[in-house]
């Protein structure tokens, strides 16, 4: 710590090298915090629907949500079924349903059962408008904030517009990014095609009951028509309707990995080029009395400082960037919430102090073992 500012001033004495140096550094950096905030995003989602412990009715054999039309009527049978404690049709729409970070996902349910299916809280409009006006909708403020929706606007996507009643945040990110209207709105959106029919059932548990057991049972029940169902965990649907795109949400964190080498490798050769540069002033520490220890811990806090320097600027502006931009990306009615978080800020600045203290090392050790009769010849 007496040496902080010595060490301060040898860095400055190259600024554009420092400068250049912190700014490789904190883009690196960036670019990890983004990565890792999509996969804390997934693992989020995953951890929350294990523990919901509903089932979500599908169509068989079907896909993208605009392609599964199941009896609206399925509710009532499967609502008696042991272990059930309510069913919910849902009625889903979407702009996309490809991988997109921008999908819009609309979920038309019955205003009454919103409330209890749904852990959310208004932060602005009126509940009451919205369960009064069938043309209504309640938004996410993360899909409200991205495109830059208020109470009281008519938002239109596609041939669809809604009337924006209200506006809610959730404590799930992911659920942040919907927007619920009524289901016979959703419904009637194309005549009188789907009236009758929906997209899929989510089906609420007991806490005693067995999903698997529940979940065989309905589909044993439809086998044979009139439409077929397919049956899962509403964490297993999630998972496979991202499909190859949790496949790629996992491939990214071998680009994370990346990042941090490109860290250590351009920490690690600004270092060695300034104790090259600055051979003969190691020297003459040595002459002052600086045991090569010293030395060697010099070298190795400025390589340390370099890298934290990096890695605040990086990460900071990360998360200020995940924050406000409220990113998210889905497929298939499904989304995942780019995730900004403390653990995720305390995971980039030990990232960037380990390798700021690795990319000393060997510098350092170089600085350490100077000779200092033939460093000095050389000035």
């Amino acid at each position: 710590m007496k040496l902080l500012g010595y060490i301060v001033k040898s860095l400055w004495g190259h600024r554009s090298r420092t400068m250049l140096t912190v700014a490789g550094s904190a883009v690196a950096l960036f670019v990890f915090c983004f990565i890792q905030s999509i996969q804390e995003g997934m693992r989020d989602l995953r951890s929350r629907q294990e523990a919901n412990g509903s089932l979500i009715v599908f169509q068989a054999n079907k896909f993208c949500p605009a392609t599964s039309h199941l009896p609206q009527d399925y509710d009532q049978q499967i609502r008696k079924f042991n272990g059930v404690k309510d069913v919910i049709p849902i009625q889903v729409f979407t702009n996309n349903c490809r991988a997109s970070l921008d999908v819009v996902v609309f979920y038309g349910v019955p205003p009454h059962k919103l409330r209890t299916a749904r852990d959310f809280e208004f932060i602005q409009g009126d509940w009451n408008e919205f369960e009064t006006h069938q043309d209504a909708a309640v938004v996410g403020q993360a899909v409200a904030a991205r495109r830059g929706i208020e109470v009281g606007d008519k938002f239109s996507i596609g041939d669809l517009s809604v009337n924006v009643a209200g506006i809610y945040r959730s404590n799930n990110p992911a659920e942040e990014n919907y927007i619920y209207s009524h289901l016979e709105f959703l419904q009637r959106r194309q005549g009188a095609y789907l009236v009758g029919t929906v997209t899929q059932l989510e089906v609420l548990l007991q806490p005693d009951a067995d999903l698997e057991a529940v979940s065989t049972r309905i589909d044993d029940l439809y086998r044979a028509g009139p439409v077929e169902t397919n049956t899962r965990s509403k964490g297993v649907f999630q998972a496979k309707s991202l499909g190859d795109l949790s496949q790629l949400i996992e491939m990214a964190h071998y680009l994370g990995l990346a990042c941090v080498g490109l860290v250590l490798a351009l920490v690690a050769t600004t270092t060695l080029m300034s104790v090259e540069d600055r051979i003969q002033e190691h020297a003459v520490l040595r002459t002052l009395g600086f045991s090569g220890s010293k030395v060697f811990g010099v070298v190795l806090a400025e390589s340390t400082l370099l890298s934290l320097a990096g890695g605040i600027l990086g990460v900071g502006i990360a998360l200020i960037t995940l924050k406000l931009s409220s990113l998210s990306v889905g497929a298939e009615a499904v989304t995942v919430a780019f995730i900004p978080s403390f653990r995720l800020a305390g995971i980039g600045l030990l990232l960037a102090l380990v390798t700021g203290m690795g990319a000393g090392v060997v510098p350092a050790w170089y600085a350490s073992r100077t000779e200092i009769v033939p460093a000095l010849r050389s000035v």
